[in-house]
């Protein structure tokens, strides 16, 4: 992030509440999948806007003058103080993802569930790792020896998607995200292989904010690999605001929502801490304005589900949402060489026509895999795990 981290951009409007008498903890597979209810489009935009909070940390955040030829520091003082915030839009994906994923993993199998996310996330993934490593071959930015850089073990550790825990350095900056999604998957899988409820959702929720709280207190690194206690926050409110849209709210959802997001503030310090406010300096980036910032993502996320803003309906929202997450891979990747290139030989540009020369070529990129390379290989790859999922016995082998 993600999300982005999503399957089908599945940011479908729940189904409303279940009527009184019945049992909300028994919500039948078929039953679920029964109405294929409207499309949150606002959720989709929400997508977009935390990306566009990470691009511009990336692009304008940092002091780096070999990107637009000077520091942004320099040709615009404002507008790289607002984007050093920008880092929080990862916080910001991981808070839509505990609400969509939430969505689309109701009623579904494991097996069915790890479909949807193998087929949702590898096929741009797995293009944008080989674009940046034929961009690595044929016009290498690194100094030093480029064949250990782009090294047949290196991209066959970052084709998994998680070459971190393979002690290999990533091909594309922004993938750390998709190693935390995917220990959140894991953790959903645990709930689905028991069956979706109400009740076991909420269970799941608390056990895992208890377990956030002792391996936080503990420091227990083996047990924060599965736990995320950095994140853990995130990822329940986001589930817990999908259980209000679903079942209705109630004192035991706010009261559990309320939990979570104190925990999740309280250790928000730990990623401020990573973030200075200058250079040169102990000094950070204000804890205040950050906790303001994510609160206020999480309001507007509440009013386009459970409020008044789930009723917009514009269509480019849902396009913004499809282009976000190939975006979001090669905004840094390929985008940053880019301006770069831009900077040492088209000069003339300047800072701000570089910089919309390459957000524009990044998202007509964009364009182009999710047209022409995640939509048809997505469909095609879920198709065949699907059959994989029941496959026929061979009767030579049969007894």
């Amino acid at each position: 992030m993600t999300t982005h981290q999503i399957a089908e951009l599945e940011t479908q409007a729940p189904p409303g509440p279940a009527p009184t008498g019945t049992d909300t903890g028994a919500q039948a597979p078929k039953a679920a999948a029964a109405k294929r209810p409207p499309r949150l489009a606002l959720v989709d935009g929400l997508r977009l806007g935390a990306c566009l909070f990470v691009v511009a940390f990336h692009f304008l955040g940092t002091t780096n003058p070999a990107i637009w030829g000077e520091s942004p520091k320099v040709f615009s003082y404002l507008v790289h103080r607002a984007s050093m915030y920008g880092w929080l839009g990862v916080e910001m994906f991981f808070l839509i993802s505990g609400f969509v994923i939430c969505m689309s993993a109701w009623g579904r199998t494991p097996g069915q569930f790890a479909v949807s996310r193998i087929s949702r996330l590898f096929p741009a993934y797995w293009f944008v790792i080989l674009l940046i490593v034929a961009r690595i071959a044929i016009i290498p930015m690194q100094t030093g020896d480029i064949y250990s850089v782009i090294h047949p073990r290196v991209v066959l550790s970052n084709l998994t998607m998680f070459p971190g825990p393979l002690k290999v350095g990533l091909l594309d900056g922004v993938a750390w995200t998709l190693d935390v999604e995917a220990r959140f998957y894991l953790l959903m899988v645990i709930v689905l292989k028991f069956g979706t409820t109400y009740q076991r959702m909420l269970g799941f929720c608390t056990a895992w904010l208890v377990a956030a709280f002792v391996t936080h207190s503990t420091g227990f690194k083996l047990l924060d690999q599965f736990v995320l206690s950095l994140y853990a926050g995130y990822f329940i409110t986001g589930i817990v605001v999908y259980l209000m849209c679903r079942f209705g709210q109630n004192l035991m959802l706010w009261f559990m929502l309320g939990m979570a997001w104190a925990y999740q503030l309280s250790v928000l310090q730990i990623r401020v801490n990573w973030h200075p406010a200058t250079s040169n300096t102990d000094k950070t980036v204000s804890w205040t304005l950050c906790a303001l910032l994510v609160t206020g993502f999480l309001a507007v996320l509440m009013l386009a589900s459970l409020g008044p803003l789930r009723k917009i309906k514009w269509r480019w929202l849902v396009t913004a949402g499809a282009l976000t997450y190939p975006f979001y891979l090669v905004h840094m990747s390929l985008g940053i060489p880019l301006a770069k290139g831009l900077t040492r030989h088209v000069p003339e540009l300047g800072p701000w026509g570089n910089m919309a020369v390459t957000t524009s070529a990044m998202l007509l990129l964009s364009y182009g895999i999710y047209r022409w390379v995640e939509k048809p290989m997505s469909r095609w790859l879920r198709r065949k795990l699907t059959k994989g999922l029941k496959p026929k016995e061979n009767p030579e082998f049969a007894h």
